[in-house]
């Protein structure tokens, strides 16, 4: 969070040198709005796309639901590089959410999601490992969007 800030700062200075009226007499023209985190996958060809779709339809799909009913996050997304090239993603994971958790709100969450989801983090990773049979996890990115004022 203290880097985005930062760099926000950074940004925010080298954008006031270069306009004509002084720093000072003027807001920043973007407010900043919802965070928006992008995970892209890549997916083995045969069998293993249709598992990880099922997988994504299923569980993945009532987690995001789950998290959406708790107001942790505002939407998800499944969307799929239709001309993905050599080494990009085949599919982007995309969740919204008003802001990030601090430690103790995080570990508050994960307690409930556990209880909700009748499952504890080693069973998770199990799972999650299960899974890099057919599909690699190539990046995660968190952006934050801006708009005009």
């Amino acid at each position: 969070m203290k880097s985005i800030k930062t760099t926000l700062a950074a940004a925010s200075l080298a954008l006031a040198a270069t306009v004509s009226t002084p720093a000072q007499a003027q807001d920043f023209p973007l407010k900043a709005g919802e965070y928006v985190q992008m995970t892209g996958i890549d997916l083995e060809d045969g069998e293993g796309t249709f598992k990880y779709a099922e997988w994504l339809a299923g569980e993945w799909t009532q987690f995001q639901e789950y998290a959406k009913s708790q107001g942790w996050i505002n939407d998800y997304g499944i969307y799929t590089n239709v001309h993905a090239r050599a080494g990009e993603a085949d599919i982007f994971l995309v969740t919204s959410f008003a802001s990030l958790p601090d430690a103790a709100e995080q570990e508050r969450r994960d307690k409930a999601f556990d209880e909700w989801s009748r499952t504890n983090v080693r069973e998770q990773i199990t799972a999650s490992g299960n899974r890099a049979q057919y599909r690699t996890v190539l990046s995660t990115m968190m952006l934050q969007e801006y708009s005009k004022r």
